[in-house]
């Protein structure tokens, strides 16, 4: 006994690791000497002495011989040998009949079944007149075997049949309130678990019984008589792979070497039943086969071009879907393919039920599904209009990649979800999708590397920034101050590290996804799944922390230190003595001044590349040419696609990855056309500056941060700058001839900005003849130019105004600089290493690193901002032109708003009126 059930558990688990696919054989390509076995799907031989029925899915006697028909495909056939002996109507006795050749007219054969006689006579109690009157019709086989009559008990009666013994598995399942279900459940158990009857029909009809009961699939009474039908029963269909979990029952998940071409089809062919249990025979999957929602046949069949995620959805009125299908149609689903020898094969696709999941009964996986059923909603009678229809809500084939190597999961699975709608006239939503999964815990462990070792470098470089900082003010200590700049650095530094992973995420997808050439092996990320919500959570966090840094330094460039200073000395004889308490009057042009602090304020916004060039190329790019397009969820690069292509559904990743690759190359592009060229060739606002100061003899003194900033050095080599227009010809032409000074700050030198690098006594000093002039600048708003605080304000201005030039002539030996170039790792890492306690630095800068102070030094940051802004909203809307249209107006709003503060920042810094900067 124990060697039994030890081979009879060795052939179970062998049996499960077995390859569950078939030939694929249709029911006409059977010999005319086989018939076609609906439960095993293939064709099977007739006994010698049977022949094929008219519909090829039995087995029939030939003439001659008795038949008996107990639901069998193969019928149990005998002779009848003498020359009296005919056989009867129904073809199951040999009967003898002396005068039957005389029947006919008004005579019948009536048949004596139980002394298997006949005569030309009344019809006896075991049949029937037939419709037409000319003949007897033998009671259903259960009636006869049951009672020997045509009568029967209503005990005994069940779905109209008669059954010697109705007793049922006593059980607690639930039974739908349905006439279907009270006319067949019972009966259909009764004929399909008596092993007297083996009715194949009754066994399907039970299958499609448990099935329809959506909300009993579980627990229902249908399930429950299912389970009890005896193993030995050989006609009952497979319902369940099993109870839990998909993989277990298929063993191998998936033929070997099973693989799928670039715009191959998938071929999925259908095995259908009616309500009854009835087989209807096999059918492509094309078109509108499993989708409830109208449209083009082009359209409809792009669902099944592998690789193309697609997605319909609809409303349908629910008469409109019972005019589909006035009764459930059943349907088994299957994957054709061939194999390495080129035989044609089907794969049965597992189906899981997500009213299951609902149910908290996990992937349950079941063999049948149906679309609509109105049919066991009906009350009372077959004829009234039914109560509720169940439907195929939701009708998703889900494919996970690779379907050539074998894994716990299946190549294919359905999933359905059913819904019931209790109105006819109720509008449903239906939806048909086509998803692709694939194992992404490689990609994952990939982004989480890549952030962590990232996110370890904006750490440090957040670390020496705040540090350089801390050294260009001047602090010993840490305090409130530089935990907040060191949380901006890192907020700038963070969202460099989330924007290069999602970029690079983005850029990787389009080359391995779109770039596949032949065999299919990556697929993207499905909708909703936990890569892309991480994908568009990490962008989202990019832009919030660039928005933050950009604030950040918007804020330090519109609170920068700076003064103008003017070079200038008084000429001709001095203008009299003013009032005491009054600063005299100087024979210097103020104009210049202006000048140099209108110019200033112009450059504030300038930026290397053009904004609205910019969005202008990224439509033209994105929306005329149609780069877009190639952010679909399938594998075409087609840019223009027609209007008879189904167009899958967007993918974020890939619509952030084409938006920011497009907006690099167009800023590029536009950084090496102005830079590289219109800059070298045309016109250079930021070295015309610089040039202008030397023609104004008006320097510009910066300070970024307390003890840090930028000089630009513009006194005139000529020593005069208010001069007439024919001297200042001859000056230019004594530079072109060298027959001048240098413009450098150091006699020989050309150099003419500087970083600073100051001591805290230079700035000491600096605050303190710089508040006086701060606190009138703020009180002095269209103040007269005699009140005794515009007074105080002019005196502070020349004081500084003195102190400065003095400070840059070396007049202060205790408070004295030097000049030196910075050390290469110095310029890299953009942090001091010497510290400057007892005296200043001036570091030549021929990088024009002042721009720093404006848009134009903090382009990446400016252009970085931007795109992620254009992904962020189109991400929200999938709309390309909103986006374009969002961007511009904040681009303009953060504009206005940094030349108003930086306007008046200007005119309280430098006391030029504010009424003089145009």
């Amino acid at each position: 006994m124990l060697g039994a059930l030890i081979l009879a558990l060795a052939a179970l688990c062998a049996g499960q690791s077995a390859d569950l696919s078939l030939p694929f054989v249709q029911p006409q390509s059977c010999p005319s000497s086989h018939y076609y076995d609906v439960s095993a799907l293939k064709c099977s031989a007739c006994p010698p002495h049977l022949r094929r029925s008219a519909d090829g899915l039995g087995c029939i006697c030939k003439v001659g011989y008795t038949m008996v028909d107990t639901g069998s495909p193969i019928a149990v056939c005998s002779l009848c040998s003498r020359d009296n002996q005919v056989v009867s109507v129904d073809g199951r006795l040999c009967l003898t009949c002396p005068n039957c050749k005389q029947c006919g007219g008004s005579l019948v054969q009536v048949e004596n079944l139980a002394l298997r006689t006949a005569s030309c006579q009344a019809c006896t109690n075991q049949t029937v007149p037939n419709a037409l009157g000319n003949m007897c019709v033998p009671c259903h086989e259960t009636f006869i075997w049951t009672t020997n009559s045509c009568t029967c008990p209503s005990n005994n009666l069940r779905g109209g049949l008669c059954f010697e013994n109705t007793r049922i598995p006593a059980s607690s399942g639930s039974m739908p309130d349905s006439i279907w279900y009270e006319m067949h459940l019972q009966a259909s158990y009764l004929a399909c678990a008596n092993t007297q009857y083996s009715n194949q029909t009754a066994c399907q009809l039970l299958t499609n019984l448990v099935l329809l009961d959506v909300n009993g699939l579980v627990s229902g009474e249908a399930l429950i008589l299912y389970r009890n039908v005896p193993a030995m029963t050989n006609y009952l269909p497979k319902l369940f792979y099993v109870d839990t979990n998909i993989a277990a029952s298929l063993g191998q998940t998936a033929p070997k070497g099973l693989s799928f071409q670039k715009d191959s089809q998938i071929i999925l062919k259908i095995v259908k039943y009616d309500a009854r249990g009835n087989f209807l025979g096999w059918e492509d999957v094309r078109g509108g086969t499993l989708q409830l929602c109208p449209d083009t046949q082009t359209l409809l069949d792009a669902a099944y071009k592998f690789g193309s995620f697609y997605a319909q959805s609809c409303t349908i009125r629910v008469s409109d879907l019972l005019q589909r299908f006035p009764e459930p149609v059943l349907y088994e689903l299957f994957l054709h393919y061939k194999d390495n020898q080129g035989q044609s094969k089907v794969w049965p696709v597992p189906v899981r039920s997500l009213n299951l999941d609902r149910n908290g009964l996990g992937a349950g996986a079941v063999r049948r599904f149906f679309l609509v059923d109105g049919l066991t909603g009906r009350k009372g009678s077959l004829s009234n209009p039914p109560s509720s229809v169940s439907y195929a809500k939701d009708l998703v084939l889900r494919t996970y990649l690779p379907t050539g190597s074998p894994t716990s999961e299946p190549p294919f699975l359905l999933t359905v979800r059913y819904a019931q709608a209790q109105d006819l006239q109720e509008q449903a939503q239906v939806t048909f999708g086509v998803q692709y999964e694939m194992n992404q815990a490689a990609r994952k462990r990939d982004t989480d590397i890549a952030l962590g070792v990232l996110g370890s470098l904006a750490v440090f470089t957040a670390m020496l920034e705040t540090s350089s900082w801390r050294r260009r003010s001047g602090l010993e200590f840490i305090d409130v101050v530089t935990i907040v700049k060191y949380l901006a650095y890192f907020a700038g530094a963070l969202s460099n590290t989330f924007f290069l992973v999602t970029y690079g995420t983005g850029v990787y997808w389009l080359i391995a996804y779109k770039g596949q050439q032949s065999t299919v092996e990556i697929i993207l990320p499905p909708a909703g799944s936990e890569i892309e919500t991480g994908f568009i959570i990490y962008v989202s966090c990019a832009f919030a922390l660039k928005a933050l840094q950009l604030i950040h330094i918007m804020m330090v460039q519109m609170t920068v230190s700076i003064f103008l200073i003017d070079w200038e000395k008084p000429k001709g004889r001095q203008l009299p003595k003013p009032a005491e308490n009054k600063p005299s009057p100087s024979s210097v042009s103020i104009w210049r001044t202006y000048f140099i602090a209108n110019e200033w304020n112009e450059i504030q916004t300038k930026r290397k590349i053009n904004p609205i060039l910019q969005l202008i190329l990224i439509l033209l790019l994105l929306e005329v040419i149609g780069i877009k397009n190639i952010a679909r969820r399938d594998l075409n690069l087609n840019l223009h696609p027609g209007s008879d292509v189904n167009l899958a559904p967007w993918s974020p990743i890939l619509r952030y990855g084409i938006s920011i690759s497009m907006w690099l190359a167009v800023g590029l592009a536009q950084t090496f056309f102005f830079v590289g060229i219109c800059e070298r060739f045309v016109e250079d606002k930021i070295k015309q500056f610089v040039d202008l100061c030397s023609l104004s003899n008006v320097s510009v003194f910066i300070l970024l941060h307390r003890c840090y900033g930028f000089y630009i050095h513009g006194r005139s080599v000529h020593g005069q700058a208010d001069i007439g227009m024919e001297t200042m010809y001859l000056n230019l032409k004594k530079e072109e001839e060298n027959l001048c000074a240098m413009r450098g700050l150091e006699p020989n030198m050309e150099v003419q900005t500087f970083e600073v690098l100051l001591s805290n006594k230079v700035r000491q000093q600096y605050d303190r003849i710089l508040s006086p002039l701060n606190e009138v600048a703020r009180r002095n708003h269209g103040g007269h130019v005699d009140s005794p605080t515009m007074q105080q304000n002019l005196k502070a201005y020349f004081t500084m105004n003195k102190f400065l030039s003095s400070f840059l002539e070396h007049a202060y030996k205790d408070m004295d600089y030097v000049v030196r170039e910075k050390l290469f790792l110095e310029r890299i890492l953009d942090f001091e290493f010497q510290r400057s306690d007892d005296r200043s630095f001036f570091y030549n800068d021929e990088r024009m690193l002042f721009s720093n102070v404006l848009y134009y030094g903090h382009e990446l940051v400016l252009l970085l901002f931007d795109a992620l802004l254009f992904s962020v909203v189109d991400l929200g809307t999938q709309d390309f032109v909103l986006a374009a249209i969002i961007t511009y107006l904040l681009q303009k709003i953060l504009e206005t708003v940094r030349e108003a503060i930086s306007r008046r920042n200007l005119a309280t810094k430098t006391l030029v009126d504010e009424r003089f900067l145009i």
